[in-house]
This record gives C-alpha cells, sequence and structure tokens, in this order.
C-alpha cells in the first residue's frame, strides 16, 4: 500500500492511497465466492454455477461489493500507518478500481497540535467549609415556612423524619456544607479550565464543533419544549439558537482538545471517564493555598 498526505491546514488532511496485487485480487475472489453461494443462475443450482457465468452476471456486483468492503479496510490501514488522530468520518473521492488495482482520496479532519507545557502546580486557593447556627436555624426556618405548620421544633422534626432538632440541625449542616463544598470545587474547576486554556491558540477542527452545537441547540429545543413552548415557536427560533450557542459549542471542543491532549500525557484512557480522571489528576497536582 502506498499513501501520501498532503497538509491542507492546521486540522485537514488529504490522503492520497494506492493498492495493486494480491490485495485487490484476493478481495475479488472473497467476492465472487459468496455470490456464488447465493447467485440464482438459470440451468445451475446455487454454489454451481462457473466462475466465467458469475463474471457476466454478477460483474457489476461484484465490483460495487469489493468497493464497499475494501476502501474502508485500506482507509483504515492508512490512517494507522501514517499515525494520523482522525476526529470525523472522511471525505471518499476520486475512487479507481479494477482487478488489481484500487485508489482513492480521502480529506480527514485531525486533532490539532496543542503545546501544553505547564499543567500541574496550577494555584488553587480554597477556604474550609464552615457551617454556622445561624445558616442552619435560617435554613429550617424556610422550611418551616414552605410548609406553614405551627408545631413545636422536634414535632417539626419529626414531621421530616427526624427522631427530634438536634438530628435534623446535624442534617441540615451536612445539606448545607455538601452544596458549599460542590460550589466552591465549581469554582474551582473553572479555574483550572481557564488557567489551562489561557493563551492557547490553535484551530478547532469545525466538524467537532458542528456536532457540540447540535447537541447543545438540541438540548436548548428540548428546554423550550418543557417550558411549554410550541414546536413551530421552537423551530422558528432554531437559527438563533445557532448562532447564540456557536461560542459555547467552540469553547467546549477546545476545552476537550486540551483535556484530551493532557490524559495522552499521563496515559489516561480517551474514554467517557476521561474528563473526571483528567480533573482529578489537575486537583492532586495542584498548588494549594488555604484562604483565613
Amino acid at each position: 500500500m502506498k499513501t501520501e498526505v498532503k497538509k491542507l491546514d492546521s486540522t485537514k488532511r488529504e490522503i492520497n492511497v494506492a493498492v495493486s496485487g494480491e490485495t485487490v485480487k484476493n478481495k475479488f475472489e472473497d467476492v465472487f465466492k459468496k455470490i456464488g453461494k447465493e447467485a440464482k443462475v438459470p440451468g445451475f443450482r446455487p454454489g454451481n454455477a462457473p466462475r466465467d457465468i458469475l463474471e457476466k452476471h454478477y460483474s457489476a456486483n461484484a465490483h460495487e461489493q469489493v468497493l464497499r468492503e475494501l476502501v474502508p479496510e485500506i482507509y483504515g490501514q492508512a490512517i494507522d500507518q501514517e499515525k494520523l488522530d482522525v476526529v470525523e468520518l472522511p471525505q471518499i473521492s476520486d475512487v479507481k478500481l479494477d482487478r488489481d488495482n484500487l485508489s482513492f482520496k480521502a480529506v480527514v479532519e485531525v486533532t490539532p497540535v496543542i503545546e501544553i507545557k505547564h499543567y500541574k502546580g496550577i494555584k488553587l486557593n480554597y477556604k474550609k467549609v464552615s457551617v454556622g447556627p445561624d445558616e442552619i436555624k435560617r435554613y429550617i426556618d424556610s422550611l418551616k415556612e414552605a410548609r406553614k405548620v405551627d408545631l413545636a421544633d422536634d414535632n417539626f422534626a419529626k414531621s421530616l423524619g427526624y427522631p427530634n432538632l438536634t438530628e435534623l440541625e446535624k442534617a441540615t449542616e451536612r445539606q448545607i456544607s455538601m452544596q458549599q463544598e460542590n460550589t466552591q470545587r465549581q469554582k474551582m474547576e473553572a479555574e483550572i479550565i481557564d488557567s489551562l486554556i489561557k493563551g492557547l491558540d490553535f484551530k478547532l477542527p469545525q466538524s467537532l464543533i458542528n456536532r457540540q452545537l447540535q447537541e447543545l441547540v438540541r438540548q436548548a429545543k428540548l428546554d423550550l419544549a418543557l417550558k411549554g413552548v410550541g414546536r413551530e415557536k421552537i423551530d422558528e427560533h432554531e437559527p438563533k439558537l445557532s448562532k447564540e450557542l456557536e461560542p459555547e459549542a467552540e469553547r467546549q471542543v477546545k476545552v476537550y482538545l486540551v483535556l484530551a491532549e493532557i490524559a495522552k500525557k499521563e496515559k489516561i484512557a480517551l474514554d467517557n471517564k476521561m474528563t473526571n480522571q483528567v480533573m482529578e489528576m489537575l486537583f492532586r497536582e495542584a498548588d494549594w493555598k488555604e484562604l483565613s
């Protein structure tokens, strides 16, 4: 197999592929064997028709089947050979096939080169979570107001499934503490992301932006539908939604590519757990400072 890669821009590559000899011949042989087992040729039982008869009646079918099987196979081998990190299905063109040769052109989008040098030791400020009695009281008072009951404290606690007010206060403290920790965690995650992508300038693959934008628009349309907005009105607003959400789609793609690059450096698998695992590593390696 011969491959030639041309760089069209920072994220697009044109691959010219050519293969000849036994690879093509053997694929035709395999395809004609399959056809021969199933072909219904007048005067012959299935599987018994001579090859020349099959060639006469099924040559076009065989040609099409060889293309369907061989092009993806050879394309995959070419991608592996050239070590290209492809992010979208290829655009195949200029396909030529005869009994001995196959050649085609594939235009693909690849992940851009991202130079991330410093991602460990990111400075993070945190404050130890502390829940005061006033916060607990305000929360319990809001519960009372929402339920509009005029019960004594212990009876109110029992109405919520707690044995007494003390246990309700402990549970409330835990809940508020968790909320504050989650809020602080989200804030620090945002700080890490901002620190990582600051100053990084690279071209984003348009196919990834389009895919992410479609998902964001789908979610936005679903939210509108759940709010009772009619289908016709939602469809009417779709172009506006796409325009408004495109910057966020671009940012999400940029963040993903940066985290994926870090994952490669740290030998973290690029699966659906990748983002969480990279973030956990970044937190472990951060430069922490407790605020008073």
